[in-house]
């Protein structure tokens, strides 16, 4: 299982790109954090931004296909996108995670 974490302009952004992943079932669930404040390096400098973030749960297989459809979407010319790895979790919790994003799948 994969956990995507991500950075946006805004919520509004945020939730767009997350309704399009979980009506895809590439996702089966997020976490919109609507008011952060990114701070990094560009061409040299430090800049700050207000942005929001998205935590986003989905299965292996999904991931590369959770990645490209959000840099498609984001108005981002390089936007933050990292997977990590979820070791360890509620097992039932992590089976109803897998069950939805291979739901209605052929195969």
């Amino acid at each position: 299982m994969k956990m995507i974490y991500a950075t946006f302009k805004d919520a509004k952004q945020a939730e767009k790109i997350v309704n399009a992943l979980l009506k895809q079932r590439l996702i089966a669930c997020a976490n919109i954090i609507p008011n952060i404040k990114s701070s990094y390096l560009l061409k040299g400098r430090i800049a700050n931004a207000k942005e929001a973030a998205a935590i986003m749960k989905t299965a292996d297989e999904k991931i590369d296909d959770v990645i490209n459809e959000i840099r498609r979407m984001h108005s981002y010319e390089v936007p933050e996108i990292i997977a990590f790895e979820i070791a360890k979790g509620n097992a039932q919790y992590m089976d109803w995670i897998i069950k939805e994003v291979r739901k209605n799948e052929k195969g």
